[in-house]
C-alpha cells in the first residue's frame, strides 16, 4: 500500500475572511490566495499547518447554518497538537482572554492525553492538545 495520510479536511463556514484569520492567529496556518467560482459563488482558502493536513474552509451562498451541538454525530472537532502542556496552558489562556469559550481542561484524560477544548469559530469545539 503506498503512503496513506489525510490530505485535507473542510469546513463551511458563514465569513471566510474570519475563520481564515482565526487559524491564522491562533494556530499560525498559511492560507493560499482565495479561490473563488464566479458561476456558484463558491469561495475557498486551503490553510497549511507547519505539520499534518490542510484544512480547507469554504463559503458559498444559500448554505444551511444549524445548530452545532457537543454530543452530536459526525464530525466533532478537529485536534492540533502542540507538543508541550505549556503551549496548550498558553495558547488556552490566550483564547480563552480573547473570549472563546473552555469547554474542558486543561486537564488530563482518563486515556492520558494533556488536552484543552475550546469552542472556536461560528460554534466549532477546537481540541488543543500535547
Amino acid at each position: 500500500m503506498s503512503l496513506l495520510y489525510i490530505e485535507h479536511i473542510a469546513m463551511y463556514v458563514n465569513d471566510l475572511e474570519t475563520a481564515k484569520d482565526f487559524f491564522v492567529k491562533y494556530f499560525n496556518a498559511v492560507p493560499n490566495q482565495k479561490y473563488h467560482n464566479k458561476t456558484t459563488g463558491f469561495y475557498s482558502y486551503f490553510l497549511s499547518f507547519e505539520q499534518g493536513a490542510r484544512l480547507e474552509l469554504m463559503y458559498k451562498p444559500s448554505m444551511s447554518d444549524d445548530e452545532k451541538h457537543l454530543a452530536r454525530t459526525g464530525y466533532i472537532h478537529i485536534a492540533f497538537r502542540l507538543g508541550s502542556r505549556e503551549a496548550v496552558d498558553n495558547l488556552t489562556g490566550r483564547l480563552q482572554t480573547d473570549g472563546y469559550e473552555v469547554v474542558s481542561g486543561p486537564r488530563i484524560t482518563g486515556d492520558g492525553y494533556y488536552e484543552s477544548c475550546i469552542i472556536g469559530i461560528e460554534g466549532n469545539q477546537i481540541e488543543i492538545t500535547v
